[in-house]
């Protein structure tokens, strides 16, 4: 049976790999345009394991890409089964749109706000949470890259004020939703607490259209998500969005709206 390497793992061969150069922690950051106390936090476990970390890490140590191939079979193995098939659409994706009553959409979501989250119930150890931050993370990756795709979240009020992890992670995260709100290629736009009941509270949905011009659903329940491509339940879904969409402020005034509810979090 193949092993996969753990993130534990792959800090410890970061730090040894850094040693047998015989480079110091702030000579390594230097090289790699990290301060020394990054480059620590990497190496301890306080500072999530990111791909453009271990890209610039293979590159100073001429290392042929270990690094980065290690990290990307450790994210691989963080997700779910039922979730890899899904990851790969959202990289082939020309618009993504992103019905959410709940919470932050896994692609806007802070460090901080992934982590808290991932760790509600219990269910995953530190070191599984941990992976799956990372993998999160690096999805995201998808909105800044070189093929970006139109990507259009619509927010419930309540996914604002409902509170994960503490104030300063709340406060961080509608900071950052607000930032990426000004991407050309990204809308963020909220339904008033006020407004009627609308069909995205009947649960969240994640529409797709790949570059071919095909359709597909993702839906996430209690256990698994599910891809659906079938022609009439992506109608009816494209329905629910119109629905949803016709409830949500416009841009500016939902970027208004966040701002206040981000004070809020002060």
């Amino acid at each position: 049976m193949t092993q996969v390497p753990t993130l534990t793992f792959l800090r410890e061969q970061l730090r040894r790999a850094r040693q047998a150069r015989g480079l110091s922690q702030e000579e390594l950051g230097k090289l790699v345009n990290y301060s020394s106390s990054q480059v620590s936090a990497v190496e301890t476990g306080d500072r999530p394991v990111r791909p453009d970390y271990v890209a610039r890490v293979d590159g100073v140590l001429d290392t042929g890409g270990l690094f980065a191939a290690m990290l990307q079979l450790i994210r691989f193995h963080a997700a779910p089964d039922w979730f890899r098939p899904w990851e790969e659409i959202e990289r082939e994706t020309s618009v993504l749109r992103w019905c959410e009553a709940t919470a932050i959409p896994g692609l806007l979501q802070t460090e901080g706000y992934a982590r808290a989250m991932l760790g509600l119930g219990g269910e995953l150890t530190a070191e599984e949470v941990e992976a799956r931050v990372v993998a999160r993370l690096a999805r995201q990756a998808v909105l800044t890259g070189g093929l970006r795709p139109v990507f259009i979240a619509v927010l419930d009020e309540c996914a604002l004020r409902r509170q994960i992890g503490d104030r300063a992670v709340m406060r961080e995260q509608l900071q950052h939703l607000l930032a990426a709100g000004t991407e050309p290629n990204v809308q963020v736009r909220v339904v008033p607490a006020d407004a009627p009941w609308h069909t995205g509270l009947g649960g969240s949905f994640i529409l797709a259209r790949l570059e071919s011009g095909a359709e597909l659903v993702h839906l996430d329940n209690q256990l698994r998500g599910q891809t659906v491509d079938s022609p009439n339940d992506v109608a009816a879904l494209e329905r629910r969005w119109e629905a949803v969409t016709g409830e949500a402020l416009p841009r500016r005034q939902s970027a208004r709206l966040i701002e206040e509810v981000a004070k809020s979090w002060t």
